[in-house]
């Protein structure tokens, strides 16, 4: 075959490998079934679509194919099954490892064609699912056990980022929860330790990095198992700090703590930044952006002197970042009703602005990395074109093609967690939840509490804007 024809040839097949590479759908876009079918409420659809997701314990996704089952199965009220799924999505993130073919195929399409690795905080979310699971189940010591598990996780990762590391390095809710659970279980002392893990975090950084103090309803559990235990010093002080009157006398035999987990997390989409090259300097070329105030400096000084020359001549950059997407709940405020009573269902986890901060914390530590590698792919493009230019025109095609970013993320978490505790007779009791926001709606449920119990209910409102 001719040299001319055989270059042509190569060039046609290397735009079809990058197209075919590249695409232009979103994972959001591309799985929309699954998400309607979650977000509508028809958990049995959504789980036999997984089923038959030939490649869902196999592929690149098979991470989010577990915490999907996981979710889906939580959802249907099969706590044991859900969690066999959030033990295999816990075990495929704590044995991840990279792969050296798709790292190499990486190089000359996108972050897309290698095995998922969650978000710190999706790995985090796991275990809170986890301790839900077993909650229901009336499991408490394991419970307790995934609640530690989260903020176990969250220093293990902070501690192996050397720079850049994470602002959400505590997890409120998660201290919280574990403060339930104690209650529930009678141990009141661990119950105090807990709640009081709680209040600080909340005000120590939540309050901060994601606008969000201290619920009343912790207050008035900190106030509550620090008078039932005797810390009279403990009460004092945090009835003089929180300005709260607490009556012991309004406590009833038993109590429902209500979780409500509103509307979905956000999706993410991608954005690309320009850089140009401002020049060389002693070994160095710096790669800049004055919109975003973007300096990466890049050591050339060790590399051939034909790569140093492409380096060089590279006048700009465009790098592909994934972004997230917000999908703001339907309703924003939520209350119970039982009897005369009326009891606000208040915020204690922001997962829409978890997110946001992790990806902004894991792209600050990223940005210099992928910068290095696209410069590199340039270079040799600029290389390539110098000695071929139907090579370098391959090249040249591929790299902008394939430029694309990683926009796979676990879909169906929720918006945001809210809760209260309603003290309750022994019985059976009649709340309605009552929510508005974008508009109103109300649902009633049923509970039979026993006396001296704690009844846990999760409830997820599924509607949202998009």
């Amino acid at each position: 075959m001719p040299i001319k024809k055989t270059k042509a040839a190569i060039l046609i097949v290397s735009i079809i490998v990058a197209i075919f590479f590249a695409g232009c759908a979103t994972y959001y876009e591309k799985n929309h079934q699954l998400q309607s079918f979650i977000t509508g409420g028809d958990f049995n659809s959504a789980d036999k679509l997984l089923s038959n997701d030939k490649k869902g314990e196999t592929g690149n996704n098979r991470v989010l194919y577990y915490m999907n089952k996981g979710m889906v199965n939580f959802m249907m009220g099969d706590y044991e099954n859900s969690n066999s799924f959030f033990n295999k999505a816990d075990l495929y993130y704590e044995d991840y490892k990279k792969s050296v073919g798709s790292e190499a195929l990486a190089l000359i399409s996108n972050p897309m064609v290698k095995a998922y690795k969650p978000e710190d905080f999706e790995a985090v979310m796991v275990h809170y699912y986890k301790s839900l699971n077993y909650l229901m189940l009336k499991s408490y010591e394991e419970a307790l056990v995934e609640c530690r598990r989260v903020n176990i996780l969250l220093q293990q990762l902070n501690d192996k980022y050397k720079k850049n590391k994470n602002k959400y390095a505590n997890d409120a809710f998660a201290h919280n929860l574990m403060g339930m659970i104690y209650d529930a279980s009678g141990d009141k002392n661990n119950a105090f330790i807990a709640y009081r893990n709680a209040y600080e975090t909340y005000e120590s950084q939540y309050k901060d990095l994601f606008s969000l103090g201290a619920p009343p309803q912790l207050k008035k559990d900190i106030l509550r198992v620090s008078h039932e235990i005797g810390f009279t010093e403990e009460y004092n002080f945090y009835k003089d700090s929180f300005k709260i009157d607490y009556d012991p006398q309004l406590e009833e035999s038993g109590s429902l703590v209500f979780l409500w987990m509103n509307g979905f997390g956000p999706v993410k989409d991608e954005w690309s930044i320009n850089f140009t090259n401002t020049g060389y300097n002693d070994g160095w070329i710096t790669l800049a952006n004055e919109d975003y105030g973007f300096n990466f400096p890049i050591y050339i000084g060790s590399r051939s002197r034909d790569q140093q020359s492409a380096f060089k001549n590279m006048s700009f950059l465009r790098v592909a970042f994934p972004k997230y997407v917000e999908r703001k709940p339907v309703f924003t405020t939520a209350s119970l009703q039982a009897g005369d009573q009326f009891y606000p269902l208040e915020l204690s986890q922001n997962i829409n602005a978890i997110a946001f901060q992790s990806l902004k914390d894991r792209m600050a530590r990223e940005l210099a990395q992928g910068i290095a590698r696209l410069a590199t792919k340039k270079a040799l493009e600029e290389l390539a074109n110098q000695q071929d230019e139907t090579l370098g025109t391959i090249l040249s095609i591929v790299n902008a093609v394939t430029e694309k970013a990683d926009t796979r993320n676990w879909q169906s978490l929720p918006y945001a967690i809210h809760y209260t505790r309603i003290p309750l007779t022994e019985g059976n009791h009649q709340v309605n939840l009552k929510v508005s926001g974008n508009a109103q709606n109300s649902e009633s449920f049923s509970f039979d509490i026993k006396e001296n119990e704690t009844t846990f209910f999760t409830y997820h409102q599924l509607e949202t804007t998009r």
